[in-house]
């Protein structure tokens, strides 16, 4: 596959061409290779960006000496595929589109497949514009990235912010991720650990002879359960936070006692806290000090699992909304003119955590219904991406 733009064609069918073809291009996580060789290549032909690639990441910039600099970013991987691809349009009346998509929507083509929303609808996007917006009155970089939807460790632009940070440096920065043309601002942080209950084997026959690590975990349970989510308010906009169980192993056979028990748990916590607080509200602060991904088993000291044993399995950073950054006014001021809505707050978390720790103010802005990502049937209908075009060249243009 080439990618190609036909500059003789409308606004729209430009659009819909360059989501055609990434979306016909599979690109599943640790699959999406042959996609960023496609995407470099088409951005390597326009003669007003500078190109440069880490591993399965393309940054192109523009460099016109121009007094700021605005970050456009998307990832290309996806999530695996569920009966979801090959992608086809569906055309008005296609019972195959969502009622809230038709009914809001009643004369547009859908987008189905696979990545509609999450994000190659943003991407395509950030494609014609790459390609289009030639005098822009920022500077612009743009990033397509790769791993965005498994461990951080794989994550292109985490990747890319380590080796190379000068590349992604700039005044402010739009993640694309999907948000229906409006601005999420900030993330919620996102932790996993394993909390830990050990215990002695023994036949069941003879229990008292053991002692049962799954009995034990009753208690971690309890905890999970007292806990009530706290929304917060940062900077104007209000967050959920939310401890849960999202899976839970134990135990070496059905005629054993077990010895061991773990329960897989997830803490997303609001951008009024660093990394280190929030693991410090889990297990205590010299625990949080101590545990680290990879190094293995520790007792958590305090905090909510306080006496378990935990284990670091993922963590990031929360970030914040970045809407006083002074090129964010603008932004806000014409998102609302153009949708009618005030920004929210983001509770997923997103790669804006990965730009506010290069001191860099970032937002989520992309086409496409959050609420679609990652579902069987998602979709987008292609007004979406004229509407966020059309907000992009406003506002940069």
């Amino acid at each position: 596959m080439t990618i190609t733009l036909d500059n003789t064609e409308a606004q729209g069918n430009q659009l819909n061409a360059l989501l055609t073809q990434i979306m016909e291009q599979y690109s599943v996580s640790d699959e999406e290779g042959p996609l960023t060789d496609e995407v470099e290549a088409f951005l390597a032909a326009q003669p007003h960006l500078t190109v440069r690639r880490h591993g399965d990441t393309v940054v192109a910039s523009t460099n016109l000496g121009r007094q700021n600099r605005v970050i456009l970013a998307g990832h290309l991987d996806t999530v695996p595929v569920i009966d979801n691809f090959p992608p086809r349009w569906l055309e008005p009346g296609d019972p195959a589109i969502r009622s809230e998509i038709a009914e809001a929507h009643p004369n547009d083509r859908v987008m189905w497949g696979r990545g509609a929303t999450d994000m190659k609808s943003s991407d395509a996007v950030m494609l014609y514009l790459a390609a289009t917006l030639t005098e822009p009155k920022v500077d612009l970089t743009y990033v397509f990235y790769d791993h965005e939807e498994v461990a951080a460790e794989k994550n292109g632009l985490r990747k890319v912010a380590e080796a190379h940070p000068d590349w992604i440096q700039g005044d402010f920065a739009i993640i694309g991720e999907p948000t229906g043309c409006g601005i999420e601002g900030g993330c919620n942080g996102t932790m996993r650990f394993d909390v830990i209950a050990h215990g002695v084997a023994a036949h069941s026959a003879r229990a008292w002879m053991g002692d049962n690590a799954i009995h034990k975990v009753a208690d971690v349970l309890n905890r999970l359960n007292a806990y009530e989510p706290a929304d917060i308010e940062v900077d104007g906009l209000t967050y959920r936070e939310g401890v849960n169980a999202t899976l839970i192993s134990g135990g070496n056979g059905t005629n054993v006692i077990p010895d061991w028990c773990r329960v897989h748990v997830n803490y997303r916590f609001a951008p009024d806290k660093t990394l280190a607080e929030a693991k410090a509200l889990m297990m205590g602060e010299e625990t949080a000090a101590a545990a680290q991904l990879g190094n293995g088993e520790h007792e958590a000291t305090g905090g909510m699992f306080a006496g378990y044993g935990i284990e670091m399995k993922d963590e990031s950073p929360s970030a914040r909304p970045g809407l006083t950054a002074p090129l964010a006014a603008d932004l806000v001021r014409l998102v609302k003119e153009r949708t009618g809505r005030d920004p929210l707050a983001k509770l997923g978390w997103t790669d804006v955590a990965r730009f506010s720790q290069l001191g860099v103010p970032a937002v989520n802005l992309g086409a496409g219904d959050p609420l679609l990502a990652h579902k069987h049937d998602e979709q987008v209908p292609e007004s979406d991406l004229v509407q966020l075009a059309d907000i992009l060249q406003e506002w940069l243009g």
